[in-house]
């Protein structure tokens, strides 16, 4: 199969989709308007852009369609989607139980308020790290984020900042995360070998976060002094309890809202089986246009990719770290940052963006003389900053969907991944950590 040349132009639809995006949103957020960037509807804007793509592919209508529903019915895409409706249920039928309330009301008796955006955010992160995914934990904590801003004084973009913060924390270093192990394999390389460099680089940027997080959360909170049902935490306690043992994440999130029904059900004789089903239902509902939205950039970015735009990225990106001619390995660990950024920018998703660049990543990493573990790591760190601060990303999404909020206001207050991003600037600048040569294998 030829490969497809490399073409400015199929990058013309999604530019379209980006500046109608953020530029209405930041519009209406200078002119005051609630939820500014829910006042254009991305999935409309998403549609004008398919169309665009269509016009300017230089191929049959049908092809164009075949791509798009390759793209729209991606294995990632889909399970996002499952992702997404499983926790907007799981959120729903908990709140209505009260379940959210009385989780947020036990966390207030066995921690300071001061300390709720540490603990969000370390949570997050161990469950992240345990279950490989930053969606199925924001998906599982969010809510519980919610509600310890609701009950205290403590700002909601901060606590669900921490929550979206330690995801992607959990999800850069975890074993068994999609994109480490996308990272390791294009680069040839071992998950521990990777896992060794990324810690150095990620660990000072948590620390740097939980300290960051203990300070904005001290102060007077007020917090109301209300029983706590026990029976009400057990949903989240669960869910908590299988995530971190490595469960699949919509198996965790069925079982939770089975159980979150099982529960309502014993403790309130009024709340039966249509009460639940009414609940899962407005919880599907409210995720429907993040669902919708995600299919549609998947489609857009699978004719992008086809059309050549984003191998006109890569080979762009290439010639201006050849262009710079820095010291050899600084260039090449740059080229190799700036490879994943880009398009991580334009597929709105890490690990797609991390199979795109794997090959040239390696490339370049061989051409500078770049360690596979460093250029295995960077590729995943970068990817993970990008992901966690995109406001049209899946993370900030559905945790802007569960709070409604706008992803205006949350991008800002994800310390985390402004933390990484600078953490990972200064191990390549410095050259941290330093790495001995791999030992040649023994022979026998």
């Amino acid at each position: 199969m030829t490969q497809t040349p490399a073409r400015a132009w199929a990058l013309i639809p999604l530019l379209f989709f980006l500046v109608v995006f953020l530029g209405s949103g930041l519009y209406f957020s200078a002119v005051g308007a609630e939820f500014a960037f829910y006042q254009i509807k991305a999935p409309v804007v998403a549609v004008v852009a398919i169309v665009l793509s269509f016009l300017l592919a230089r191929q049959s209508f049908h092809h164009s369609v075949e791509r798009l529903l390759v793209g729209v019915g991606h294995p990632n895409i889909i399970l996002m989607c499952l992702v997404f409706l499983l926790a907007g249920a799981f959120a729903s039928v908990s709140k209505s139980i009260g379940s959210v309330d009385a989780t947020v009301q036990f966390g207030l008796q066995i921690m300071p308020a001061s300390w709720v955006l540490p603990a969000l955010f370390l949570i997050s992160a161990f469950i992240a790290t345990a279950m490989g995914t930053s969606m199925g934990t924001i998906a599982a904590t969010a809510p519980i984020a919610v509600g310890f801003a609701e009950a205290t004084s403590l700002s909601l973009p901060l606590s669900l900042g921490a929550v979206v913060g330690g995801a992607m924390l959990g999800d850069n270093l975890s074993m068994i995360s999609d994109t480490t192990i996308a990272a390791t394999r294009s680069q040839g390389v071992s998950l521990k070998d990777k896992f060794r460099v990324n810690v150095w680089i990620a660990l000072p940027a948590a620390l740097a976060t939980v300290v960051l997080l203990a300070l904005l959360g001290e102060g007077e909170h007020t917090v109301p002094s209300e029983s706590v049902s026990y029976w009400r935490v057990m949903p989240y306690l669960l869910v908590f309890a299988l995530a971190l043992s490595g469960l699949n994440v919509l198996v965790v999130l069925v079982i939770g809202i089975v159980t979150a029904g099982l529960t309502g059900a014993i403790l309130s004789p009024e709340y039966g089986l249509v009460d639940v089903n009414a609940a899962i239902y407005q919880g599907f509902e409210s995720m429907f246009e993040i669902m919708l939205l995600s299919m549609l950039i998947g489609g857009l970015s699978q004719l992008m990719n086809d059309q050549g735009g984003t191998r006109w990225l890569i080979e762009r990106i290439h010639s201006l770290t050849r262009w710079l001619k820095l010291s050899s390995q600084r260039a090449g660990e740059i080229g190799i940052a700036l490879l994943v950024v880009t398009a991580n920018l334009f597929v709105a998703n890490n690990t797609v963006s991390i199979v795109l660049c794997g090959e040239m990543a390696k490339e370049i990493a061989s051409e500078y003389g770049v360690d596979p573990r460093r250029s295995a790591s960077v590729m995943d760190i970068f990817s993970c900053v990008v992901q966690g601060l995109i406001p049209y990303g899946a993370q900030v999404l559905l945790a802007c969907s569960i709070a409604s909020l706008s992803p205006l206001s949350l991008i800002g207050a994800i310390h985390y991944c402004w933390a990484l991003g600078l953490a990972a600037l200064l191990a390549i600048a410095f050259n941290r950590p330093r790495l001995k040569a791999p030992q040649p294998a023994r022979s026998i």
